[in-house]
């Protein structure tokens, strides 16, 4: 087939001959210069859509991320809360027992004065 194709440069002159030499050289480099830039670009646009796919796996982590801080500072909230009931409640009884150990010495001095009037 290729006698068919050169077929229809018989009888041109060497000067032309040389020309179409150089334009089919030159589209051959073109051709394969587009076909390392279309290998280049294919290569790019998988890298992006790596980056893509990467970026959206960070964001969806992210999102667990903050969702669980969320819901850690809840719980910090809830037990600080709890922390200052308790807290409230112990001062309540600490109180409580500050009273009744004072009505226990009252008592007792109470009860000493009544055996010492006995004893009289």
């Amino acid at each position: 087939m290729s006698w068919a194709v050169e077929e229809w440069k018989e009888g041109l002159s060497p000067r032309v001959l040389q020309k179409i030499h150089e334009l089919e050289s030159q589209v051959d480099k073109l051709k394969k210069e587009r076909q390392q830039r279309q290998y280049q670009l294919e290569t790019l646009e998988a890298a992006l859509q790596k980056q893509k796919q990467k970026v959206e796996n960070e964001k969806n982590e992210s999102a667990i991320l903050k969702r669980e801080n969320q819901s850690l500072m809840e719980l910090c909230d809830n037990l600080e809360k709890a922390k200052q009931k308790i807290s409230h409640d112990l001062q309540i009884k600490e109180s409580q027992v500050n009273i009744q150990s004072g009505q226990l010495n009252s008592s007792k001095k109470d009860i000493e004065r009544l055996e010492q009037e006995l004893k009289r």
